[in-house]
């Protein structure tokens, strides 16, 4: 069985793309913080003017994760990236070593 874990996710939308992309994941945020195994889903906008987003997310086990990119609002937007970004999406999983 797997355990708790988080991740933070990269995302790289083209400019002309980037408002669009950053309204699309707010617009997921109240759905997905209220599914079973979420623990946070957090939308992140880098300062430096980059127009990158970063998702933080907490999960209870990677099968909650895989439920979240199965769900209809989430493939949704997964299909809106094919024209939306710059690079596809960089995910990092991580391991809490410490409180």
């Amino acid at each position: 069985m797997s355990e708790v874990f988080s991740l933070f996710a990269r995302i790289t939308p083209k400019p002309e793309h980037f408002s669009a992309a950053r309204e699309a994941i707010l617009e997921i945020v109240p759905a997905t913080r209220q599914e079973s195994g979420c623990r946070e889903f957090v939308l992140h906008e880098a300062r430096d003017g980059s127009g990158q987003l970063f998702l933080y997310e907490t999960w209870d086990d990677d099968a909650a994760l895989e439920a979240h990119y199965a769900r209809p609002y989430t493939r949704a937007v997964f299909a809106r990236y094919q024209n939306w970004l710059a690079q596809p999406v960089e995910i990092t999983k991580l391991t809490r070593l410490a409180e």
